[in-house]
């Protein structure tokens, strides 16, 4: 089963060009390389949303190893950009099989639910767009990156209730 994937990398700026014109800038904050799979529908969303909004990886001020502050705490900025190869399958032969991320258009609906869901929370969101070759610049901070998995995030949830 293939469900939602986000690469989560802190950044201290990060944008996304489309033929030369940029389409998402942000300063501080996160940028969300995201892979909306096959098995997914709308009940993932939100708690992903929950999840990345709320992540503690923000230094506190005691000190850079520190991870206490989220987005939220942040005022962080968010850029979500759709990436269906997080659901690469390289195990046979030499070319990736992309049959675990969910069809196109579907995908796109989600991911627009998603950043939707994002943006109720007082955090500036941008993104890139769908579909298109995009150019992904940014600073890595830290550098601090993190894989979430809505599969296993709602597995843990089952587990704790």
């Amino acid at each position: 089963m293939e469900f939602m994937r986000i690469l989560v990398q802190r950044v201290s700026r990060a944008a996304v060009h489309v033929e030369d014109r940029a389409v998402g800038v942000i300063g501080r904050g996160l940028l969300l390389l995201v892979g909306i799979g096959r098995e997914d529908d709308e009940t993932v969303l939100a708690p992903m949303a929950e999840k990345v909004v709320n992540l503690r990886i923000f230094p506190d001020p005691v000190g850079p190893s520190h991870f206490d502050r989220s987005a939220l705490d942040e005022k962080a900025d968010l850029l979500v950009v759709s990436q269906f190869t997080l659901h690469a399958d390289s195990r046979k032969g030499r070319r990736p099989s992309f049959s675990a991320a969910a069809e196109p258009v579907r995908a796109q609906s989600l991911l627009d639910s998603f950043v939707a869901l994002l943006r109720r929370f007082p955090l500036r969101v941008e993104t890139g767009v769908f579909g298109a070759m995009m150019d992904v610049s940014l600073n890595n901070d830290g550098p601090v990156s993190l894989w979430l998995d809505s599969e296993e995030l709602l597995a843990g949830r089952r587990r704790t209730r």
